[in-house]
């Protein structure tokens, strides 16, 4: 057979592409033409069935099947388009840029690749594809097509000066119901075009405009692909859009898809954004390059399109996987991000629920139920969820009819307000893409014709409640704040922070910080945050005096501020080594009206003055360390026991420049000299410890309770010192040592011996075990010879251990008198000195 003829018909929008191939293929003598949304499938399945006559047309989407006896000409989703074309002389597959989807481009790029006609196949789409069809195509004959009418940019536009038969482009549901609201109140009224409508109720939304009934329509972005409208200027209300992934701005190609609305055959149109939909911001506006760019039609071409294997081998699950998840060869194609179907097949493959999935046609089959598309949105979680109880009934062979009517019954159900009825929709063509499965559902065409019913009844009820309000409830009175009336919402707050408005959440008070509602869309929040902050001054003022008059039982300190309820209230700030701050505001607090500011913040200053009191001998050590009279060496000694923070080693205290005069004016103000370290006893307690960690001073890890003897860890918490596998308070360890010391005196002065008996009794009660006792010892100089054991035969208490005190000697540099540490608060008296 000789190959077909392939045309790739490349250009921008309202250049006839459409057209011409319907025109090509009610010249053949059959054909099959796929499309990328059935919105777009149903409006040329009219086109040609108006042609051909109503039995000569098909029309099959997921969710609709209608098949004539001997039909030759075939009108499909891309998805739903036979992969050999249906075997059609003429075939035809619109919109293929859409290819660099990455939900969906793998389904076009396999028909731009794979689906041919007998005779002619043509290729639909953007001039961005021409250099990836030269590459992948390399025998199609590509041609350009000029726009029939020019675009023009004529910037933002006020709803008051939106010129009539405008189209206003919105990006998410809540934006179309916003703009829809607006346009009834000051413009008479609007038409709503959206996916979640049925193809019926949608003719009758585009009629109300088609028929001038209303001079406005808006739609979401689906208008862009090919739905043809008498529309002379098209207004975006946003240029970005959620795609999936992240919220990103449309790419110029994407915004001439739209603006080419505009204009029609040799009608000129114009394009800008839509201002004014919210009090406070400048509207969205295009870049020069962007204007330029949609002008001249003018943009990047695409640099690849996205794969996925069309034909995966079905021995095994993990087969199927592998195949569905290998890398395209051609460097052209890229293998396509993991899809819902995808994600589901892996997620079911691991539980138990595909134990049993054994055999290339049980794999096949448990593939075909994961592909069910996810028309609820609800995440891959709850759309797996409804997969996997989908395949346990199908398991028994087919999904009886009664189970099929009565879940297809509890969406009969016309009450509710907008989200509910767009959620049964959601449902509902879940289960009209079911009763399509010819190898699903028994009595599959009398229950795909109840569900359409349904869907259709579901559509009209949503469309009446768009007519009655396009919007939800929210919405509508956040649109008050556009009003004049603005100031007169009722604005309240509850116990638990909810801030409400007619009993709708705005957002949520933690602390005196406002949160807007985490569930609205980002479009929604400036306008939640606006009508919320009328009310809100009033609202924290309120909130801050109960505060000050309570006894801040719920206030904190952590991480160097004041917190109430997780929120910051205010920083603190350590200025001159005074261990009292100064209290920072945070910017809730400073933005509190005066009287409520004026009477919470001296609160504030007399909680934390109450809360300081365990920091008295920290703040002791600070005066005395500038009192002129204690001499420089004292106040060296001072300002390192101060940024110890309560301690310090003998080594790092320069100890030995100090005095012996000096030390009773410090052990005065509660200063110990240990053998080891030089402490204040007081800050050793736990309230100072943890004190001293949550205003930010001492970053050490802390030991809440303070204990005598803690587990050995490498970070070792504040105020301890290692013994062994064990850490014990510092405090501690200067009673054990000082015993240790009287013990040895007490033997030498009777019988001037080196060695002598120590009772340990007194560290292991406070919890130090043997080993590590003599580990602590150690560190101090104690050395401990071990007694022999008893010999074999006799008997009586074993002989004690016999100690002697051996200090070490220091290395050659430590003879030296100990240098200031640079940096450190001896070094600066030092250089102070000098």
């Amino acid at each position: 057979m000789q190959d077909s003829a392939i045309k790739a018909v490349l250009g921008p929008t309202n250049t006839g592409k459409t057209h011409l191939a319907i025109e090509r293929m009610v010249a053949h003598s059959s054909g099959c033409m796929g499309f990328p949304l059935r919105l777009l499938a149903r409006e040329v399945y009219d086109r040609v069935r108006a042609i051909k006559g109503d039995a000569a047309v098909a029309l099959i989407t997921g969710e609709e099947r209608v098949e004539p006896k001997g039909a030759r000409y075939m009108c499909c989703t891309a998805e739903a388009m036979p992969r050999d074309g249906a075997g059609a002389a003429f075939v035809a597959l619109d919109e293929a840029q859409i290819g660099a989807d990455r939900e969906r481009g793998h389904i076009f790029t396999d028909r731009l690749l794979n689906t041919r006609g007998r005779e002619e196949t043509m290729l639909l789409g953007a001039a961005t594809l021409e250099p990836l069809v030269r590459q992948l195509i390399p025998e199609a004959e590509i041609s350009d097509r000029p726009r029939f009418s020019t675009l023009t940019h004529i910037g933002p536009r006020k709803l008051s000066r939106l010129p009539p038969r405008s189209a206003i482009v919105a990006f998410s549901a809540e934006q179309v119901y916003a703009v829809a609201e607006m346009l009834r109140r000051f413009r008479g009224g609007a038409a709503v075009v959206m996916g979640a409508l049925s193809p019926e109720t949608r003719n009758k939304q585009v009629a109300l405009f088609q028929n001038g009934e209303v001079d406005y329509i808006v739609a979401t972005d689906a208008i862009g692909m090919g739905l043809n409208l008498d529309v002379n200027h098209v207004a975006f209300a946003g240029l970005s859009k959620f795609d999936g992934v992240r919220m990103r701005r449309l790419l110029p190609a994407e915004m001439a898809q739209i603006a080419g609305r505009a204009g029609r055959h040799q009608r000129d149109g114009t394009f800008g954004t839509l201002a004014g939909t919210t009090k406070h911001g400048a509207a969205p506006e295009f870049t020069e390059e962007e204007i330029y760019a949609i002008e001249e039609h003018r943009f990047a071409p695409l640099t690849h399109l996205y794969w996925r294997e069309p034909e995966p081998r079905f021995a095994s699950l993990a087969t199927l996987i592998a195949d569905l998840e290998a890398p395209p060869e051609d460097p052209a194609l890229r293998l396509a991000p993991q899809a819902i179907d995808l994600a589901t097949l892996k997620r079911l493959a691991e539980e138990p629920v595909a134990t049993n999935v054994r055999g290339a046609g049980m794999v096949r089959r448990f593939w075909e139920a994961c592909s069910l598309p996810d028309f609820r949105q609800r995440g891959p979680d709850v759309h797996a969820r409804f997969v996997a109880r989908l395949w346990q009934d199908l398991g028994e062979g087919y999904l009886g009819a009664d189970y099929v009517a009565a879940r297809i019954s509890e969406l009969d159900n016309m009450a509710g307000d907008i989200d509910t009825l767009q959620g049964r929709i959601a449902a509902i063509r879940s289960w009209a893409y079911i009763c399509q499965r010819p190898d699903w559902v028994l009595a599959r065409d009398e229950m795909a014709s109840r569900a359409r019913g349904v869907e259709a009844k579901l559509s009209d009820a949503l469309h009446a409640r768009l007519t009655e309000r396009f919007v939800n409830r929210r919405t509508a009175i956040l649109m008050k704040s556009l009003g004049q009336d603005a100031g007169m919402l009722p604005i309240e707050m509850s116990d638990d922070g909810a801030v409400t408005v007619e009993g709708e959440v705005l957002g949520h008070v933690a602390g005196l910080r406002f949160t807007v509602d985490p569930s609205a869309r980002q479009e929604d929040r400036r306008m939640l945050l606006a009508a919320a902050e009328k009310a809100l001054p009033r609202l924290l003022g309120e909130k801050a005096v109960a505060l000050a008059e309570s006894d801040f039982g719920e206030v904190e300190l952590a991480r160097g501020a004041i917190r109430w309820r997780g929120q910051e209230l205010a920083k603190l700030e350590h200025r001159d080594g005074s261990v009292t701050p100064l209290l920072v505001p945070s910017r809730e607090v400073a933005a509190l009206p005066d009287t409520a500011r004026a009477t919470l913040l001296p609160a504030l200053e007399a909680w934390l003055a109450q809360k300081l009191s365990p920091l008295e001998p920290l703040e002791k050590l600070h005066h005395a360390a500038s009192n002129p009279e204690a001499g420089s060496q004292a106040r060296a000694l001072l300002l390192n026991l101060i940024a110890g923070h309560g301690y310090v080693t003998r080594e790092q205290a320069g100890i030995e420049h100090l005095p012996k005069e000096m030390r009773p004016f410090l052990r005065k103000i509660g200063v110990t000299f240990g053998a080891l370290d030089i402490f204040a006893p007081a800050l050793l307690k736990p309230a100072p410890r943890q004190l001293l960690h949550a205003l930010g001073l001492d970053r050490r890890p802390v030991q809440d309770a303070m204990l005598p003897v803690i587990p050995d860890t490498k970070k070792l918490p504040s105020g301890y010192r290692h013994a062994g596998s064990q850490a014990i308070r510092i405090d501690l360890v200067e009673k054990i040592l000082r015993a240790a010391h009287e013990t040895r005196a007490k033997a030498q002065a009777k019988d001037r011996k080196r060695k002598f008996v120590l009772d340990l009794a007194l560290p292991i009660s406070i919890g130090l075990e043997e080993g590590n006792i003599s580990r602590l010892l150690g560190t101090a100089g104690f050395r401990v010879q071990k007694a022999r054991p008893l010999a074999e035969g006799q008997f009586g208490p074993p002989r004690p251990d016999r100690w002697e005190w051996r200090p070490s000697r220091r290395k050659q540099e430590r003879q030296k008198p100990a240098q200031p540490r640079e940096g450190s608060a001896f070094a600066a008296l030092a250089d102070l000195v000098r």
